[in-house]
């Protein structure tokens, strides 16, 4: 407003002194309605700043979302993978206990014909016709030991039954679990489906305002200095921060550490971007929705949501005032305050913060200035 109402007065300034009265009241009609415009101008503006920040606000509402919706996804579909190897060992105790119960039902049938061949004979006639002590003993003996095995064999057969039924029991009970939890990831995925059409259209409709206006630099340039402001709260923030004793320095892993993940990146560190206007700070990795994104190095996260031009964000500090930055992820695996070690699973890549094809932006910074990722990381 300071510099249109400069205009004003220059305007007035530059009016002839010698103006009649009804000239300068002309005059001033003139200046009164254009003051109106300016107002008017600035409603306008204000209003597309507004609708700017709510359009913002819709994307990091979807895409935060999103990113929960894949987490839910990848629980459920652990919990199916759990169900499903806990029937494969059920159904392996199954054809064991129905092999045992084949063999066992193949020995009472055996034991139960000699005991009907045996019946058939008087059995205190055959113990009275033994002449000898040591024969009638021994033909006694055998008869105890006769009906004793095979009253083992159908007690063995009675538990073996049990635990037949118990398993096929528990079979059942673990198919029906599995239906539900099928039940529960094709209810999520049909919500996953639905929310990416909603993150599309936020994405879109916050591009074609910002393309509307012929700003997108001004908005990128915006972009990069609320990450270094966020970059230098965070510096501070952690500057007393100790690591373990047993952490490696990030500098002792200079030129060993892996990349976040597989691909190879669009860009290189440091090269002009937007017609020589902005410089690349970091590295773009083009790579698969959902590919795991790790840690290159031990550290502690230091931040995981959501921000405006990065999406979903995860930092983490190293140490000694370096930092790494791991932007438009899908979904966020650590909160903040948790350490990992080299290569955790930290996230996956996506398209956070409105970009059109998946890839994951990175970045490490030294005491908040941007450093080479390809001097630090190997291959």
């Amino acid at each position: 407003m300071r510099s249109r109402s400069v205009l004003l007065l220059a305007l007035l300034l530059a009016a002839p002194a010698g103006l009649a009265q009804t000239d300068e009241e002309q005059t001033r009609a003139k200046l009164n309605a254009l003051q109106g415009e300016i107002k008017q101008l600035d409603r306008e503006l204000s209003s597309a700043r507004s609708r700017r920040d709510k359009l913002l606000a819709q994307l990091r509402e979807a895409e935060t979302a999103l990113g929960r919706l894949q987490q839910q996804i990848a629980a459920t579909r652990a919990d199916i993978s759990s169900t499903e190897a806990e029937l494969a060992s059920l159904s392996g105790q199954q054809a064991e206990l129905e092999q045992r119960r084949t063999a066992q039902q193949e020995r009472l049938a055996l034991e139960l014909e000699t005991a009907w061949k045996i019946g058939r004979q008087d059995q205190v006639k055959v113990l009275l016709n033994q002449e000898a002590p040591h024969t009638l003993a021994r033909a006694m003996a055998y008869y105890r030991y006769f009906f004793d095995a095979r009253n083992e064999q159908i007690e063995a057969f009675r538990k073996t039954l049990e635990e037949l039924a118990a398993v096929q029991r528990d079979i059942e009970a673990q198919r029906s679990e599995l239906a539900a939890r099928q039940q529960t990831l094709a209810s999520e995925q049909a919500t996953l489906e639905k929310q990416k059409g909603v993150r599309q259209e936020a994405a879109e409709r916050l591009a074609a305002d910002i393309n509307s206006k012929g700003d997108a630099l001004a908005q990128l340039k915006k972009d990069q200095k609320e990450l270094e402001q966020l970059l230098e709260t965070i510096q501070r923030a952690v500057i007393d921060m100790a690591l373990p004793d047993n952490a490696q320095p990030f500098t002792t892993a200079r030129g060993k550490m892996p990349w976040p993940v597989a691909g190879k990146p669009s860009n290189r560190f440091g090269r002009s971007r937007n017609d020589g206007k902005m410089t690349w700070q970091g590295v773009n990795i083009p790579a698969a929705a959902g590919q795991p994104v790790r840690a290159i190095h031990h550290g502690r996260v230091v931040y995981a949501d959501w921000f405006r031009g990065s999406g979903l964000l995860l930092i983490i500090d190293h140490g000694d005032g370096y930092m790494s930055l791991y932007a438009h992820n899908q979904s966020l695996l650590r909160e903040v305050g948790e350490w990992v070690q080299a290569g955790a699973e930290i996230g996956s890549v996506g398209e956070s913060g409105g970009l059109e094809r998946p890839a994951l932006y990175f970045e490490i910074r030294h005491k908040g200035k941007p450093v080479d990722p390809a001097k630090w990381c190997r291959g």
